[in-house]
């Protein structure tokens, strides 16, 4: 199947008003093309240095902005992130993602970082990390460890951003994602829904992501509005405090059809979510999901339930098999 990257907003504006068949029809087709059909890869997500950082971004309980009330927390011992990462394994997580609420990492933190990646890789684990932005040489050196994937998410569209974060800018995460890319490590980026855009937000989020050299892997999240955050506090008690349903699968079948080899990442959002809200997703091209029972801070759907809806639904867990590296930039 071709992959473009010369996707107008036009043209992705016409697939979001497909008729709902249609689009679920098309983007089932795209996925059954690129992906093994009925498997969902388990992923885990740790928060291994919690709260305090000084960026202001809107959906965030981790700003020193935000009056959530968490409390702070110094980087974790390597050996406890490792002793997580095997627990995951155990539950049947094929990737294990480590995440730090840094604006970016201080030098002195990298030596802990590669023994993370180091010692999550040689569990046969799929590693990615999420750790604000990154210099070319902080890149190069999660590269050297062996990190499979780096998190780096747009968030919504480039007109929408500066009503979200004020503290970087858009261009801000571009570079970091070719930092990133001309590491050799893969892209993982995307963004949260549900924050108050419009459609057409969304469509320019999507418009942003394709015609990028495509993230290799793509989450979607719904906003889990947090009492305290800028979002939160302002969406609090109205009709946008969630995103509507069927909007949300609009916008990962819209994923899948314009990013066909992408994985497609059911993110944040789910444990609000019906099972037939989770059940179109996978019919329109998702086919990651966070299990467990926290991503980062906030709630997530624990793993009997999760293994209770995809046994439900026929779908088996992905083998884990650690991503090769994309070829580094000379």
């Amino acid at each position: 199947m071709t992959v473009r990257t010369d996707w107008t907003r036009e043209e992705i504006a016409g697939l979001f008003d497909l008729p709902f068949n249609d689009l679920l029809f098309e983007a089932q087709s795209v996925h059954r093309a690129n992906f093994p059909r009925n498997e969902v890869q388990l992923s885990t997500l740790l928060s291994i240095k919690t709260g305090g950082c000084p960026e202001d971004c809107g959906y965030c309980s981790q700003s020193t902005e935000a009056d959530s009330g968490l409390k702070a927390t110094k980087l974790m011992d390597v050996q406890a992130v490792l002793q997580a990462a095997a627990q995951a394994k155990d539950h049947g997580s094929g990737r294990f993602c480590m995440g730090a609420a840094w604006r970016n990492p201080k030098d002195r933190d990298m030596p802990a970082l590669i023994e993370m990646v180091k010692g999550v890789r040689q569990m046969g684990m799929e590693t990615c990390m999420t750790l604000g932005m990154l210099s070319e040489g902080q890149a190069k050196q999660l590269a050297d460890a062996g990190l499979d994937y780096y998190n780096h998410n747009i968030d919504t569209s480039p007109e929408n951003y500066a009503n979200v974060i004020t503290t970087r800018t858009f261009e801000d995460r571009i570079e970091t994602l070719e930092n990133v890319r001309s590491a050799g490590i893969n892209v993982c980026c995307g963004g949260i829904v549900g924050m108050g855009e419009t459609r057409s937000d969304r469509i320019g989020f999507i418009h942003a992501l394709a015609t990028m050299p495509h993230p290799e892997s793509v989450p979607i999240n719904a906003l889990v509005p947090v009492k305290g955050t800028v979002l939160g506090d302002m969406l609090a008690d109205t009709p946008m405090a969630k995103i509507d349903e069927i909007e949300f699968v609009r916008t990962v079948a819209v994923a899948r059809i314009t990013m066909p080899h992408s994985m497609v990442r059911l993110s944040a959002g789910r444990e609000s979510m019906s099972e037939a809200c989770q059940a179109l997703c996978f019919m329109a091209g998702a086919n990651s999901i966070f299990t467990g029972d926290k991503l980062l801070t906030a709630a997530n759907a624990g793993d009997d339930k999760d293994a209770a809806l995809l046994s439900k639904l026929g779908i088996s867990a992905m083998q884990a098999q650690p991503h090769g590296h994309l070829e580094a930039a000379e």
